[in-house]
């Protein structure tokens, strides 16, 4: 089997770049990726000469390219990650989110479509979405596979609207597809914008500690090898047109996360308890910022047995050891350098 997964030298992709690779040595895994800020093929240095892994750098926003890919490669199966993720840039610049999310999408739908055409015996689409499409829940509740759509940001819209074009692909064209929606991700290799490695980063360095609000903001946390794991088993046992949840059943409030994570700190870098949390810092809060995420994953473990492995204190201090222990890959994201190990390991 030919899988190309896109996004896979980001956060998450990179973790399910690995897993299919070092699980599957009969797959061969074409890695996609335009290398945006976010992409950094240094995630991936532990697999990046093995037999059945290949990285191509484009853009799926191109649609002759991705349409090219196609016809060259010949896959079997595609697992979309490629993505615009951050909140706050969508509210600044929502245009490269449409791009990206809706319309890269479908150049790949449409690719899968010509490609297979209209023969998806063996084939399969999958998408991987976010809770965000939900929009925000109140005190109680969660969020299951049936919960309406209400995305508040245009970051949350554009993956709502790429989640109803899959679907629409598969109602109309009989397209193999399945979306599954995560919550928060968190652990090694996440770009220090997010919450967690930010704070990480600012605290090893006696730097603010930026805090939306009050902190009251409630989010549910999964470890990003239980989310790899998950799409695994989705991408393997799931039917045609199903839609999973994944979830860590993990919810913290933001100030709350952030204190557990100064007192991990103090006791990691040999402070005195209470001294990382001097440098907390509450900023004026995020537009269209909702109050609480959580995931019900109950069809995921009913249909497909998956449960998280971790839960979040002993996920988050595996976290803060890796930050830690790969200091140079933190300081190279920070400085830029990153982004010199493409034309050093691949050429221009």
């Amino acid at each position: 089997m030919k899988i190309i997964i896109t996004g896979g030298a980001g956060f998450i992709g990179s973790h399910v770049v690995r897993r299919f690779v070092n699980t599957y040595p009969n797959y061969q895994i074409i890695n996609l990726d335009k290398l945006t800020y976010a992409g950094n093929l240094a995630n991936l240095k532990d697999i990046e000469k093995a037999e059945n892994y290949r990285f191509v750098k484009g853009d799926i926003t191109d649609a002759p390219f991705i349409d090219n890919l196609f016809a060259q490669e010949k896959p079997d199966a595609v697992i979309h990650l490629a993505a615009e993720s951050h909140v706050d840039r969508s509210i600044s610049n929502p245009i490269d989110f449409v791009l990206t999310n809706v319309v890269g999408t479908v150049n790949l739908l449409n690719a899968a479509r010509e490609y297979w055409k209209n023969d998806y015996t063996g084939k399969r689409f999958y998408h991987v979405s976010t809770d965000e499409v939900y929009g925000a829940l109140g005190d109680t509740g969660m969020f299951t596979e049936e919960t309406k759509y209400d995305p508040h940001s245009p970051y949350s819209a554009s993956k709502a609207s790429s989640d109803h074009f899959v679907r629409a692909y598969q109602d109309t064209y009989g397209l193999n597809t399945v979306i599954s929606n995560c919550s928060n991700n968190y652990g090694s290799h996440h770009f220090p914008e997010k919450l967690i490695p930010l704070a990480i980063h600012n605290i090893k360095n006696n730097k603010p500690v930026p805090v939306y609000g009050k902190g009251e903001n409630i989010r549910d946390w999964l470890w990003v090898e239980d989310h790899a794991r998950a799409i695994d088993v989705i991408f393997h046992q799931a039917e045609a047109g199903d839609t999973y949840n994944i979830g860590g059943h993990n919810e913290w409030k933001n100030i709350d996360l952030i204190q557990l994570l100064c007192t991990i700190m103090d006791k990691k870098l040999n402070r005195q308890p209470g001294e990382s949390a001097k440098l907390i810092t509450f900023v004026k809060d995020r537009a269209g910022h909702d109050l609480r995420y959580a995931i019900d994953s109950t069809k995921l473990q009913k249909n497909l047995d998956w449960v998280p492995s971790l839960q979040f204190e002993e996920g988050l201090e595996k976290t803060v050891d890796w930050y830690m222990a790969n200091e140079e890959w933190l300081e190279n994201v920070t400085s830029g350098a990153y982004q010199e190990y493409y034309e050093n390991q691949y050429g221009n």
